[in-house]
């Protein structure tokens, strides 16, 4: 590496770490960890475990950000000494250990950037994910499990785990719906990327005639609450009916009326849940999914309002699609929101997405968007 091109390096992470102490709010959260910290100090602190936790989690989060941060400028400051060090001496010892240090310094940035890009208020809680076909029948409904197949290998790669809360097969092939728990540290931060409609191009094996079909498919992505979220729920406002489960929940669920199927009337939101053993453990789980789904809603209204303050319309139809991927007559994968793409659709369809995530969770940022 030439030392010209660590010096063009080097002045852009000066740069970039400015923006990113105002991005990241550095100070801001500095600020509060001192202000949680004495928190943790005060007498009877442990007397609300749950609440101590969350108290302690909030820091170890925060501090995450800004200890990184810190470790960030320290590095760049030394660097800064190195690189005038070789300048003034030409010694190719030091040179070097400036390239090392330079690389490493740059392996720690993109680090940095993703801690930052799943830095957001929801995004280390689990993610509730549904998936339903368009219109379109056995096609749609046959693309609908291939995307299911794909968030369960990319859940798998990252560690998570998948809960299916509801199933319901297609009538040939597919599926009709989905809905699943993704468990794990930062579930709904990646997986808020893809929450929009997909589209694939392909030439469809259950036609005779081997001629090209597109088909839609609905992905909705929202945060698994925890009870430090309070959502009013009047009990009057909800319709709860019970069936008989069916689908990929194992044998015992098709043998009593376990199933539970959740209406909240005034913003007409339905939940279904039958992936527990009893029909009180599935309407826990329902109301869960509720409250979270309402809490969405009300987010989403907030958004709107505030962009129609702002003067900002865009409209939101079936075909406005965020993803397209094409495996015929050409091979591509591409994310409309980030622009990014792949000439690699199998890769994609078997769960390597962290590409397109972090390049739309980098496009949200940079646009200023508050997923």
């Amino acid at each position: 590496m030439e030392l010209y091109e660590i010096k063009n390096g080097l002045d852009k992470a000066h740069l970039l770490i400015k923006e990113y102490r105002k991005s990241a709010q550095i100070d801001e959260k500095l600020r509060e960890i001192e202000g949680l910290t004495y928190q943790t100090l005060q007498e009877g602190f442990w007397d609300q475990p749950d609440h101590a936790k969350k108290i302690y989690d909030q820091l170890n989060d925060m501090k995450k950000i800004t200890d990184e941060y810190e470790r960030l400028e320290q590095s760049l400051s030394s660097l800064d000494e190195t690189y005038s060090l070789v300048k003034e001496t030409e010694d190719q010892e030091f040179q070097t250990i400036l390239e090392s240090d330079y690389q490493d310094f740059e392996k720690h940035m993109e680090e940095f950037e993703k801690v930052l890009l799943l830095s957001k208020e929801y995004d280390g809680l689990n993610a509730i994910v549904e998936i339903h076909p368009g219109a379109g029948g056995t096609e749609s409904q046959d693309w609908a499990e291939m995307l299911y197949r794909m968030y369960q290998r990319y859940c798998s790669s990252k560690g998570f785990k998948i809960e299916v809360l509801d199933y319901l097969d297609g009538d040939v092939a597919g599926i009709k719906s989905v809905t699943f728990l993704v468990k794990g540290k930062y579930a709904y931060g990646h997986l808020k990327a893809e929450k929009g409609v997909h589209r694939l191009v392909r030439i469809s094996p259950f036609d005779s005639s081997k001629r090209r079909h597109t088909s839609f498919a609905s992905v909705d992505v929202i945060p698994e609450l925890d009870d430090t979220i309070e959502i009013d729920i009047k009990p009057e406002d909800l319709r709860i009916d019970t069936y008989r489960a069916s689908g990929a929940g194992g044998q015992h669920i098709n043998k009593t009326d376990s199933a539970v199927r959740i209406t909240h009337i005034p913003t007409g939101t339905i939940v279904t849940c039958q992936s527990q053993r009893s029909q009180i453990q599935n309407r826990e789980q329902a109301m869960i999914m509720l409250k979270s789904k309402l809490f969405a809603l009300m987010e989403e209204k907030q958004a709107k309002e505030l962009k129609e303050i702002q003067g900002e319309q865009k409209e939101i139809a079936w075909g406005s699609q965020i993803r397209s991927y094409v495996l015929h007559p050409y091979s591509l994968v591409k994310d409309n929101r980030s622009l990014y793409e792949s000439n690699n659709p199998k890769d994609v369809l078997d769960g390597n997405l962290d590409d397109f995530i972090y390049a739309y969770l980098k496009s949200s940022l940079k646009e200023g968007k508050d997923e």
